[in-house]
């Protein structure tokens, strides 16, 4: 799957991963108040929005990305209801080609890890059938646990051509309090990147290990240390746009290639229409201000890293 992720960015020339992370108040009232009038002001309905909304988007932008990544907490609020329109979400994705990656950040051990390993990204036997319940392209995995919590996703992935980004450097304020720590000398994401490595070495593409990193875009000189431990992972670079990175911060996320780093973001592009630059749009106009949002996001990335 990392391969079909490269090439997908070679042909969009876009290194952008959209983050469909819906919430209701990024929703247009429009789709709000024809979801309620079908299904009342019920778990249902704002399911029914969440899908209505998404599908706007992924119409309006799946020919110019290679993949989105639906942050499966803000389905799951919903409950099932939320979580059929997860899987509805993801299903549509693939339809389109796109890579999905499922923001799930799971981790445990044992069996534990093995079950959530199977649900999303391998198979289920039932009796004499064989299902693959939610079937994203990779998932991400939190290593708090080592090894023990991450080789039953790595045992999937090597299975069924899928693949992993691995909690290291995230990008939010917080993240120093442990990642940042001082052990043997050196600050732990460093270990854990090393570790990443080491897990992604036992599932290795043509150049890229289909076992990636989570790297925070707000954090670029920890970015340039870490792609230098990591030259065959890839980066999943959260933290653009409304957490405030730009595309000059990213340049030490890639490699000299041009590749080994997707850039996501989320309430940039899926509530563009809420902000000054694309008000213009209107609530009507959403899905066309996420494309717009999209191609400037584009535009950004692509000059930073021709400026190199």
């Amino acid at each position: 799957m990392i391969e079909k992720l490269i090439q997908k960015i070679e042909e969009t020339k876009a290194p952008i991963v959209a983050g469909l992370d819906p919430m209701l108040k990024f929703i247009p009232k429009a789709i709000l108040q024809k979801a309620f009038a079908e299904q009342g002001e019920t778990l249902e309905g704002a399911a029914q929005a969440v899908w209505e909304f998404n599908k706007g988007i992924i119409d309006a932008i799946y020919d110019l990305i290679p993949a989105v990544k639906p942050q499966i907490a803000m389905y799951e609020q919903f409950g099932i209801p939320g979580l059929m329109a997860y899987k509805k979400t993801v299903d549509y994705c693939k339809e389109k080609d796109l890579v999905v990656i499922g923001d799930v950040k799971r981790g445990d051990i044992g069996s534990t890890s093995a079950a959530y390993a199977a649900g999303h990204l391998g198979r289920v036997q039932v009796g004499s059938q064989s299902y693959a319940p939610f079937d994203e392209d990779f998932v991400t995995v939190n290593p708090y646990l080592g090894t023990d919590g991450v080789k039953p996703f790595v045992d999937v992935c090597k299975e069924h051509n899928k693949g992993l980004f691995v909690l290291v450097k995230t990008s939010n304020p917080s993240s120093g309090e442990f990642q940042d720590r001082l052990v043997d000398g050196r600050p732990l994401y460093e270990w854990v990147g090393e570790k990443v490595d080491e897990w992604g070495r036992d599932h290795m593409g043509k150049k890229y290990s289909y076992i990636g990193a989570v790297i925070g875009a707000t954090y670029p000189e920890m970015g340039k240390t870490l792609r230098k431990l990591m030259p065959q992972t890839f980066f999943l670079v959260p933290g653009y746009g409304a957490q405030g990175a730009k595309g000059a911060d990213l340049v030490n996320f890639f490699n000299e290639d041009g590749l080994g780093a997707i850039v996501n973001s989320s309430r940039g592009i899926i509530a563009a229409y809420q902000q000054e630059a694309y008000a213009a749009y209107g609530e009507d106009g959403y899905s066309q201000a996420s494309r717009k949002a999209v191609e400037d996001m584009t535009a950004d990335i692509r000059q930073a890293l021709e400026s190199v």
